[in-house]
């Protein structure tokens, strides 16, 4: 996009149309502030969402419940979508494997997880409703080129080899119904496509509610497994590890986490927030829609393992776990109906979790590559944004589809490059969030600076083990789990006291952001972040140094040994 400036301190994007539709028709083009940070004028104007439309001069407070209600149905979507996008077909087979051969026993972790996806992505809420702009920039602006480079140049590898197990889901949900996935993949590719590039956010929207909607056929289904519930209440608040703790165990809880809690998800939620126009006026109403969001991905989940225990609970099969097709084969053998819904459920995750991984994608490259990146415009008018779109679906749709594919090693990569990547996007996603300069009023409360430590630790650390067992499978995982653990408390105590030692002769430079006056909350609601390159410079502090260059000594030594396990399993 290249604007053009104005004297009336305004910029307009003059190429072109800005491609918003209301009802079919186009919506007048709105001129982005010349200080406002908005990279594509299509994110600015109407917010229209599946269930309602809220003009972008709307500034009335909603003091009733039924006003409220309304508002919320508008808003709903950003944070619904990434989250049931979550339980994708490696959602679904890990869940399942937990069911197989652990019952209910592992459900426990799922409730811890909720915490945690609240915290992680209700930043990413502030962040692109306060700045505008996709977490891919951020980075990139903020930290430097190197560390750009990395989140997204990772971003991209991971999240591609991603969409090729949301495909190998399709194809496995196809084999069920004895269908070939020479037919199934390719018409899902061309679904996939044909619901994105509409031109219209709203229509996209509409078709992830209704796959949402599909989505829902997990908690009959669980309702059928004849569930045990005293059980299930007793394994949700206390936990235990059916058959006791060993390094299986201790991998799959890992699995969970990593499945759970993925690093798409940062780049999506704040980049769709951006797209459908959310400002911090709405802010309440999109924590709620990421509330309710991690309260159904977790009992999706729960459901699934309801589910996989039920299909092979007291026969040989028990503890045994082959992949997706296994269980929904096994509980066909038991009930028709449950088979079926159980491959409906994997095909409906697969394809929701290849839209919502996909456009993360897309967006990211729009937001590093400066292009026009959004759902509002059409083909003409976002001819690369689509293309990247449709290029990763082309691509992994094929590569799913060529014989004798390394579709094992695929999954591997992913669940080890997940690994990787999930420390270092969520420390960047601290960083920012107390970066006042980006988020002025809105920066991290303290305790919720504490909170956000203590997941990002022990995130560090669940990644740091899956890292390791993934290139040495024959370590002894409970003992490294309480190595790592032991090693990284003790290096936060020397980093701390690293930090205190260096502050003691740091000159004290003030509010960065000049932010120390105190706002009125239509002062705090008003405020956005200014255009990038008008923001002062991150400051390097010795601890901000040392963590950087810890993360980044981790980042290199895991992907030289990430090379190295790559070629001897390609041997």
């Amino acid at each position: 996009m290249t604007p053009s400036r104005r004297t009336d301190g305004v910029r307009r994007d003059t190429s072109a149309q800005d491609g918003g539709r209301t009802g079919g028709q186009p919506s007048p083009e709105l001129e982005v502030p010349s200080s406002s940070a908005v990279l594509d004028s299509a994110h600015l104007g109407d917010i229209q969402g599946a269930l309602g439309h809220i003009r972008v001069g709307d500034t009335g407070e909603r003091r009733s419940w039924k006003a409220r209600l309304l508002t919320l149905l508008v808003i709903i979507g950003p944070g619904l979508i990434v989250m049931v996008g979550d339980n994708d077909a490696g959602g679904v087979a890990t869940y399942a494997q937990a069911g197989q051969n652990y019952g209910t026993s592992l459900l426990w972790v799922l409730l811890l997880l909720i915490p945690v996806l609240i915290v992680n992505q209700e930043m990413v809420v502030r962040l692109g409703a306060v700045t505008g702009v996709g977490h891919a920039r951020l980075i990139n602006e903020r930290f430097g080129k190197f560390w750009g480079a990395f989140s997204v140049g990772d971003l991209f590898i991971l999240n591609f080899l991603t969409i090729v197990t949301e495909f190998i889901g399709i194809s496995l949900a196809a084999d069920y119904f004895g269908l070939s996935p020479y037919a199934v993949v390719p018409l899902a590719a061309v679904m996939l496509i044909a619901i994105t590039a509409t031109g219209s956010f709203r229509r996209w929207e509409r078709a992830m509610f209704i796959f949402i909607a599909v989505s829902a056929v997990l908690f009959p289904m669980a309702l059928l497994s004849s569930p045990h519930w005293g059980e299930i209440a007793h394994n949700f608040v206390l936990p235990s590890v059916q058959g006791g703790v060993n390094s299986a165990a201790v991998l799959l809880i890992i699995a969970i986490v990593g499945t759970t809690v993925a690093p798409w998800q940062l780049f999506f939620q704040q980049s769709n927030i951006v797209d459908k126009r959310i400002t911090p006026r709405f802010i309440n109403f999109e924590r709620a829609d990421t509330i309710l969001g991690a309260l159904v991905v977790v009992a999706g989940g729960a459901a699934i393992m309801i589910t996989g225990d039920y299909a092979f609970r007291g026969t040989g099969l028990a503890g045994k776990f082959t992949s997706a097709l296994g269980v929904a084969q096994g509980l066909g053998h038991l009930s028709h109906l449950l088979g079926v819904m159980f491959a409906v459920a994997l095909f409906d995750a697969s394809i929701v979790g290849a839209a919502a991984v996909t456009l993360a994608t897309s967006y990211a490259f729009g937001d590093v590559f400066n292009m026009r990146h959004s759902l509002h415009r059409g083909w003409r008018d976002a001819k690369k944004f689509y293309a990247s779109y449709t290029g990763m679906v082309v691509l992994a749709a094929g590569i799913v589809l060529i014989p004798g594919a390394p579709l094992g090693l695929i999954t591997t990569a992913v669940q080890a490059l997940a690994g990787l990547l999930l420390p270092s996007a969520t420390v960047f996603l601290l960083l920012l969030c107390n970066d006042r300069a980006v988020l002025g009023p809105w920066v991290n409360r303290r305790w919720l600076n504490v909170l956000a430590s203590v997941i990002i630790t022990v995130l560090l650390v669940l990644s740091g083990v899956l890292m390791v067992t993934t290139l040495f499978p024959s370590v002894n995982v409970p003992l490294l789990f309480l190595q790592m653990t032991a090693g990284v408390i003790v290096l936060a105590l020397l980093a701390l006291g690293y930090l205190r030692l260096a502050r003691r002769h740091e000159p004290d430079r003030g509010d960065a952001a000049g932010l120390a006056e105190p706002m009125t909350l239509d002062e705090k609601m008003a405020w956005r972040m200014p255009q990038l390159a008008l923001l002062q410079p991150v400051r390097w502090s010795p601890g901000l140094k040392l963590g950087m260059g810890a993360l980044r000594g981790y980042i290199v030594v895991s992907a030289v040994l990430l090379v190295v396990k790559a070629v001897q399993l390609a041997h």
